[in-house]
């Protein structure tokens, strides 16, 4: 793999930078953080994904690196302190605790992922049993589980349209609940505190399920993953066993 990169737009100290990836064909953007000193901390997706400090030819894999404009933003010296504090971190979540959401919270102290929401995904679309691509990688042609991985990553893609939303909105409405009962004990009113905090645990059950959910396809989504990269070594050893 070459290690030549190029900058694409001016790059400082304790800038969010990215590099295009793609999926089986679906592009991505992946972020991280400029240290300025020719490293980018960034969560690395090698083995068990974690926080690492990494050379920025690493980072690139030969792509060019470009910035991610912010608006309003953390003194360079913060946004790098920030990102050096999760060093190490093992807490990868392709929903919750992504590449983008690393470098974003590092940036300007919001966990958020606006790349989500350029992906769509219905539960109801996945149609992969649990082992039937790990079997298929070990045993059927590897264009044609090429082909099942294709399928299977656009349909968990990167994001999903329905359950990230209304889970974010359930989150919303649990603590906006939980600010009506702590008014109505204030006042006395011990029923209403009490309805307010029936629909909390309701909605706490909701955001519960569906944050699970999201978890199972975040799992799903690197297990692929994982077997993609046996298959693509099934191909690569047929092809060289050809030439």
């Amino acid at each position: 793999m070459t290690n030549v990169f190029s900058y694409s737009d001016p790059m400082a100290r304790g800038d969010q930078v990215y590099v295009m990836r793609d999926v089986m064909g679906v592009p991505y953007q992946h972020h991280g953080i400029d240290c300025g000193n020719g490293t980018i901390i960034h969560y690395r997706k090698v083995g068990t994904a974690t926080v690492t400090r990494t050379m920025t030819a690493a980072f690139a894999r030969g792509n060019p690196v470009y910035t991610f404009p912010q608006p309003t933003a953390f003194i360079p010296e913060v946004v790098i302190a920030r990102a050096e504090s999760r060093l190490g971190e093992q807490r990868y979540n392709l929903f919750f605790n992504n590449c983008e959401h690393f470098a974003n919270w590092c940036k300007i102290g919001k966990s958020v992922s606006p790349q989500l929401s350029e992906f769509g995904l219905r539960l109801e679309q996945i149609k992969v049993p649990s082992g039937l691509t790990r079997q298929a990688a070990q045993q059927e042609s590897p264009q044609a589980i090429l082909d099942l991985f294709g399928k299977a990553l656009e349909n968990i893609a990167i994001a999903t349209n329905t359950l990230l939303p209304e889970y974010e909105q359930a989150q919303a409405e649990i603590a906006q609940w939980k600010r009506v009962a702590e008014a109505s004990l204030s006042r006395d009113r011990e029923d209403l505190a009490r309805a307010a905090l029936y629909k909390r645990r309701t909605l706490q059950k909701k955001a519960d399920s569906l944050r699970q959910q999201l978890q199972d396809l975040s799992d799903l989504q690197i297990s692929i993953q994982t077997d993609q990269t046996l298959a693509l070594k099934r191909l690569n050893d047929a092809q060289a066993t050809l030439d």
